[in-house]
């Protein structure tokens, strides 16, 4: 039987960030297909919806007008602008999902994280994904053929800034293979769910053991 089982547990977010191309995508689905505890964050967005994306499943799709009154009424946990659309991570559902004791996975930037960590800082592991090297990174957007050779470089370029903030994360994983970091990025979880302060029964549970001794 699982400490969850025995004497409760309040779920966690666990933050995944990464320079684009380091494996980030890539660690959060196999968490996601391994790992029934945790589901991924679902972001509001003002954008329009694309082929294929399911209301509630992909993103929460909400008007301009409505994204800024849910932001005034403090109905976020973080957001922010990404060109000419706004994104933000609605509070109730995370909030709800900790207090059942399931974890809420994010894949999310160093800027979306500092947010993360001004209101949630108690709820919030963080983990930052790096490349080996350099040259491996730029293999690997290149290797994905999803972009031009201009949006690589661009990628590229923004690298260096999202590396600096390394030093804001609890964990730092080197993704130079992928089943390894998958362990590393498995196991920190697995620790972090043992937290004494995450266990909420457990002065209940200690109090009976003791009682019967």
């Amino acid at each position: 039987m699982s400490n969850k089982e025995l004497v409760g547990r309040r779920g966690l977010m666990l933050a995944l960030s990464s320079p684009s191309g380091a494996g980030k995508t890539t660690l959060s689905r196999k968490l996601l297909e391994s790992d029934p505890q945790i589901t991924m964050s679902v972001s509001a967005t003002t954008r329009k919806p694309r082929p294929g994306e399911v209301e509630g499943r992909d993103y929460y799709f909400v008007s301009t007008e409505d994204f800024g009154l849910m932001r005034n009424r403090g109905e976020f946990l973080e957001s922010a602008k990404v060109f000419d659309n706004y994104y933000g991570t609605p509070r109730a559902p995370v909030e709800n999902a900790l207090s059942l004791g399931h974890d809420v996975l994010f894949d999310i930037d160093w800027q979306g994280v500092q947010q993360l960590d001004e209101v949630a800082h108690e709820d919030l592991v963080k983990v930052f994904v790096l490349p080996p090297s350099v040259q491996d990174l730029e293999r690997r957007l290149n290797v994905r053929a999803q972009d031009s050779a201009e949006v690589v470089a661009a990628r590229m370029a923004k690298a260096s800034d999202e590396i600096s903030h390394y030093q804001e994360y609890d964990y730092i994983i080197i993704n130079d293979d992928v089943e390894r970091a998958f362990g590393e990025l498995h196991s920190i979880l697995q620790a972090e769910r043992l937290r004494r302060r995450r266990l909420t029964g457990l002065s209940d549970f200690v109090k009976r053991l003791r009682d019967t001794l």
